[in-house]
């Protein structure tokens, strides 16, 4: 998985529509080209709009048996991970 892709699963509040497309854009960004060219950009913008819509419908129709996580615990854990690899 990209290191870039956050998981959007399971979040308090749910994942906005902006996370959902910079996600689908990191995904096509890492299997074809960081940027398309100009002859690219129709099919690239294209499979962004399409992995956004996919990602939205999966999201919408997952079930969660974890309580939620907020995106406060998220950064407060990605601190206590950065604070270990740099001790």
């Amino acid at each position: 998985m990209c290191r870039n892709i956050k998981r959007l699963h399971n979040l308090e509040p749910p994942a906005s529509t902006d996370e959902v497309r910079d996600a689908a854009l990191q995904f096509v960004r890492k299997i074809s080209s960081q940027k398309p060219s100009q002859a690219n950009a129709e099919v690239f913008d294209r499979a962004v709009d399409e992995i956004t819509e996919a990602s939205r419908r999966l999201l919408d129709s997952l079930v969660a048996h974890a309580p939620p996580r907020t995106r406060e615990d998220l950064a407060a854990r990605a601190r206590e991970r950065f604070q270990r690899r740099s001790a």
